[in-house]
C-alpha cells in the first residue's frame, strides 16, 4: 500500500489551509499508526503527528514503516497538545475539522483555546473517506485475505455442529479459529441465528445460549481482520435437509443475490444493485421480508461508503470494495442471507469471498492451509 503517498493525494482535494484529523480510522489511512490516541495535523508542506508518551516509539517505527515524513510530537497532556498544535497553526487562515468526529464540546474548546489565532474553524465532510473509497490493490489484498481466514476458521469448526452446540458456543469457536490462523481478530461481533433467531438480522451469537437444533435455518455473518482491513461474509446452512418452505427460501435468496452481483460494475448505482436483488424477492411474495439495504462498502471500517441501498446516492467506480446481502426473514421460520463482498471493476466485480454458497457445510471443500 501506498500509505505514504496518501497525505499528498489529501492536500490535492482540501478546500482549507489545513485539516486536523481526529478520526482514528483516518489517521491510520494517512500514517499507518494503529494506536488508541493521536491527532494529525495536515500543513501545506508538512505533517504533524501528536500523540501522548505510551505511543512516542510505537508511532516512530509505524510512521517509518509506512514511508511517511512526519515531525512527531509528544505531549502528556492533553493542554500540552494543544499546545503544540497550537503553534504549529499559527497563520493558518482556514482549519478544517472533520465534522463528525468532533464533539461540539471539542470545537468549541478548540475555537477557545486550541487555535485563536486561526482565521476560521471550517466543518469538513468525509474529505479523508472520499480517498478511502477507492481501494489500492494492497487494500484489496488485505480484505481477500481476511475473508480467506473467515471461510477457513468455519470449515474448521464445522464438525461442531455435530454437538448441537449454543449460537454463543459455536460463535466462539468461529471467533478462536479465526484468531488462530493469524487474523486480528474479528471484524466485528459474530452473528449466528439458528430457528427463529435467523429472521432478526442482527441477532448476535454472545448473547444467546439457544441450541443450535437438529433441522434449522442457521444465519453465520461473521468477518476476520488482515492489517485493519476488514471481510464480512453470510451464509446460511441447514444442519439437516431443509424442508420445502427452508429450501424455496434458501433458492430465492440465492436467486437475488446472484441477480445483485451480476448487476454490480463501474458506472452503476447502488439503487440499480439493490433494486435487482428486491424485484427477485418481490416476485416470490416476499418483499416485506427484506427488510434491509442490500450492502455497503468494506474497508478499514466494517460499514462505509458507497451504500448500496434503496436510498443510495452512491454510483459504483472501480476499486470499491462492496457487499451483496438480501435475505428473507420469516419470524416462524427463521431466516436466510447471503453475502459475498466484491472489488468492483471497469466491466463487472471480482469476488473476494471465495466459500461456497450450499446450504450443508458437510458438503464445502476444505481450504488450503494458511
Amino acid at each position: 500500500m501506498d500509505v505514504a503517498g496518501r497525505a499528498a493525494r489529501l492536500r490535492d482535494c482540501l478546500e482549507v489551509d489545513a485539516l486536523l484529523v481526529t478520526k482514528l480510522v483516518n489517521i491510520r489511512y494517512l500514517t499507518g499508526f494503529t494506536g488508541s490516541a493521536g491527532l494529525l495535523l495536515v500543513l501545506p508542506d508538512e505533517l504533524l503527528f501528536v500523540t501522548d508518551g505510551r505511543y512516542r516509539d510505537q508511532a516512530a517505527e509505524q510512521l517509518s514503516d509506512a514511508g511517511v515524513d512526519a515531525t512527531i510530537s509528544i505531549g502528556l497532556t492533553m493542554e500540552a497538545q494543544a499546545e503544540i498544535l497550537r503553534t504549529a497553526a499559527s497563520g493558518v487562515d482556514r482549519l478544517g475539522l472533520e465534522a463528525h468526529s468532533v464533539s461540539w464540546a471539542q470545537q468549541r474548546a478548540m475555537a477557545a483555546t486550541w487555535f485563536p489565532t486561526v482565521g476560521e474553524l471550517v466543518p469538513t465532510e468525509d474529505v479523508v473517506e472520499s480517498l478511502r473509497i477507492v481501494k489500492d490493490e494492497g487494500e484489496v489484498a488485505r480484505i481477500e485475505a481476511a475473508a480467506t481466514i473467515a471461510t477457513t476458521a468455519l470449515v474448521n469448526v464445522r464438525d461442531l455442529l455435530e454437538q448441537h452446540p449454543t449460537e454463543h458456543e459455536f460463535g466462539l469457536a468461529i471467533d478462536t479459529e479465526i484468531r488462530r490462523l493469524g487474523a486480528e481478530g474479528n471484524s466485528f461481533d459474530t452473528i449466528v441465528g439458528s430457528g427463529p433467531n435467523g429472521a432478526k438480522p442482527h441477532h448476535r451469537a454472545s448473547s444467546s445460549h439457544r441450541r443450535i437444533g437438529e433441522g434449522e435455518l442457521v444465519v453465520i455473518d461473521y468477518g476476520a481482520l488482515v492489517d485493519g482491513y476488514c471481510s464480512d461474509m453470510t451464509r446460511t446452512i441447514c444442519t439437516g435437509t431443509p424442508n420445502e418452505l427452508q429450501q424455496r427460501m434458501i433458492d430465492v435468496v440465492m436467486t437475488a443475490q446472484q441477480a445483485g452481483v451480476d448487476r454490480v460494475h463501474a458506472g452503476v448505482t447502488g439503487v440499480e444493485v439493490d433494486k435487482a436483488c428486491r424485484e427477485v424477492i418481490g416476485e416470490a411474495g416476499w418483499a416485506e421480508s427484506f427488510s434491509h439495504g442490500t450492502g455497503h462498502g468494506v474497508g478499514l471500517e466494517i460499514h462505509e461508503d458507497p451504500r448500496v441501498t434503496f436510498a443510495s446516492t452512491a454510483t459504483l467506480a472501480a476499486g470499491h470494495v462492496v457487499t451483496v446481502e438480501p435475505g428473507v426473514y420469516l419470524p416462524e421460520q427463521g431466516g436466510v442471507r447471503i453475502e459475498d463482498t466484491l472489488v468492483v471493476t471497469a466491466d463487472g466485480s471480482r469476488p473476494l469471498t471465495h466459500a461456497s454458497k450450499n446450504w450443508d457445510l458437510r458438503s464445502w471443500p476444505s481450504p488450503p492451509t494458511i
